[in-house]
């Protein structure tokens, strides 16, 4: 049966997941895999999490098994509000970070909608802007008067088609894929083209907890609080298996996300908000964190330290302050793409670059991630990945 006629024209945008894709044909655990952006499993505090799934049941009962309100129980959102410092009405719980990409997305952009992004950036999120058939446009935030220029011009072009720009979405802390953080100077430009031009920022910020060395740099929602929907994540300090994050904002905005919610999943999930809310603010959230970092600092250091060993000369890498993930960048006749089946059939997994960049361009970087593989097995897995280059 042909079952094409009856799907809706969205569908022609659904953009698939490369790295999905690996991960069905293959266990992880059976090859050396530098791909995916997964948390290891050694920062999950299974002891405190089995600890707190009895103490919430104890403490709400049946209350923790219900349905609940559609933006967050008032436990979980008053823990982030004193945590990061804001207003109680200014945060949305979402169903995962992802979802926050994707409802903002879903109540701000019409189809043929303009969304501003830095060129490369998070796939998922380029899936999300597809799906509602935005016109996704890379902006180089380079700190120099040329590229400034450029990005006068780039909008100043779009708005003289006649094109809405709705919003910027930006990963300033640790950015997937490149690791690599945006300056102040860097924020409180975007914060003057948004003003300027009148649109939003969407500020995507999972990994910023996860700061190895250097200093915090202000949110972009600190610099402009009235037009900037800060995302955050459990995912990567507590567990991505409780698929729970946030959307801090403006009170209209995320009522109109809000509304959004109901029809999505009605609420978040009750009973991992309350282990959440528990995990803040009996200060497990800052024990963890503190182990969290230490691995991963460890970590980053040591593929750091395995690329200067054995990658070939012509091939240079960025050095993320914090994060999941590095980039790689290889002279300009290769073809990460193409190479990757190979790679994979040798037993190695990476992402190429090229697919978080909105034109499919840079076909001769790559995405690795330190998070996930074991430290003893990083040396095998880039020895393999070096030979095969």
């Amino acid at each position: 049966m042909d079952y094409k006629k009856y799907l809706s024209a969205d569908t022609g945008s659904f953009m698939r997941s490369p790295v999905r894709e690996i991960f069905r044909k293959v266990d992880l655990n059976s090859i050396y895999s530098f791909a995916g952006g997964y948390p290891s499993a050694e920062t999950f505090p299974l002891e405190t999490i089995e600890r707190l799934s009895a103490e919430v049941l104890h403490k709400y009962g049946a209350k923790a098994l219900q349905y609940g309100a559609t933006q967050g129980v008032p436990e979980l959102r008053e823990a982030i509000s004193k945590r990061y410092d804001v207003p109680v009405e200014n945060i949305q719980i979402t169903t995962s970070s992802q979802q926050g990409i994707d409802v903002c997305t879903r109540v701000l952009v019409d189809p043929g909608d303009v969304v501003l992004t830095t060129n490369p950036t998070y796939l998922g999120a380029l899936q999300s802007f597809k799906s509602y058939r935005a016109e996704v446009v890379g902006v180089d935030l380079a700190p120099s008067l040329e590229a400034a220029r450029s990005r006068q011009r780039q909008i100043d072009d779009l708005l003289a088609e006649g094109r809405r720009i709705k919003f910027f979405y930006a990963i300033p802390d640790f950015q997937n894929p490149s690791g690599q953080t945006m300056t102040l100077a860097q924020r409180s430009e975007l914060v003057a083209l948004a003003r300027k031009y009148d649109f939003l920022i969407v500020e995507d910020s999972p990994y910023r907890e996860l700061r190895y060395e250097g200093e915090p740099v202000a949110t972009i929602y600190s610099l402009a609080p009235e037009r900037t929907l800060h995302l955050g994540s459990f995912s990567k300090i507590m567990a991505p298996g409780f698929r729970l994050g946030w959307i801090i904002g403006a009170p209209e905005l995320l009522d109109q996300i809000y509304v959004c919610k109901q029809a999505l999943d009605l609420c978040p999930p009750i009973m991992d908000q309350y282990m959440a809310a528990e995990f803040m603010a009996g200060g497990e959230l800052d024990k963890n964190l503190a182990h969290t970092i230490e691995l991963y600092r460890g970590k980053r250091d040591h593929l750091l330290g395995l690329l200067e060993k054995y990658m070939p000369a012509g091939v240079s890498w960025t050095h993320p302050e914090g994060g999941l993930f590095l980039f790689v960048t290889l002279p300009e006749n290769f073809d990460t793409v193409a190479l990757y089946d190979r790679a994979l059939a040798a037993g190695v997994a990476y992402v190429a670059g090229s697919f978080f960049y909105v034109d499919g361009s840079h076909k001769n970087t790559m995405r690795l991630n330190f998070s996930f593989l074991d430290t003893e097995r990083m040396e095998p897995g880039i020895k393999l990945l070096a030979s095969l280059l």
